[in-house]
């Protein structure tokens, strides 16, 4: 049986981003569709309201700055500001998660913007053995841009490490036909 969640940690994949040529990869803004998938992630979490973010971890990169700025302009005056993190551009996992651990425990919905492998690998490292098996699936299998994990985190963001926190949800945009 699991323990009652203390803290909620959502970990966001950026947006849709634009591939233009001789741009450097830290500079990529997003995409039309990708300003679409960052407002529905926005409208989610604000219809959520036992999602909405009260500490937001984002990567210093253009696309995940752009991803964070329309979600929190569909939260509004409840969108905490972003702590811009050099350290979450082309990180490893481990990387991430020490970011992760240095959260104020003031801090109760966390939501981190990076990238893709860490985010996809950060996930399947903290879901614990009682979370929900198709989120698991679903997130294994492919994290596409906009990608949204939802862990239930039962302790401290310091001793968060490895299967201990409960993979409830991993919701993805509608797609374009």
């Amino acid at each position: 049986m699991s323990q009652p969640a203390r803290h909620t940690l959502l970990i966001l994949r950026h947006a849709k981003a634009e591939a233009p040529w001789g741009t450097p990869d830290r500079e990529r803004g997003l995409t039309e569709r990708g300003g679409a998938q960052a407002r529905w992630v926005g409208e989610l979490l604000a219809a959520r309201r036992e999602l909405l973010p009260d500490g937001a971890l984002v990567s210093d990169a253009r696309r995940t700055r752009a991803t964070y700025a329309w979600v929190a302009s569909r939260l509004g005056e409840e969108a905490p500001s972003a702590y811009l993190d050099e350290r979450l551009y082309d990180a490893p996992v481990t990387r991430v998660l020490a970011s992760i651990n240095e959260m104020p425990e003031t801090v109760s919905t966390l939501v981190v913007v990076a990238h893709q492998p860490a985010v996809q690998e950060l996930v399947l490292r903290l879901a614990s053995a009682d979370s929900a098996a198709e989120a698991v699936m679903e997130a294994s299998w492919d994290y596409p841009t906009a990608g949204l994990a939802v862990l239930q985190v039962p302790g401290p963001w310091a001793e968060l490490d490895g299967r201990d926190a409960r993979l409830t949800e991993f919701l993805v945009p509608p797609r374009e036909g």
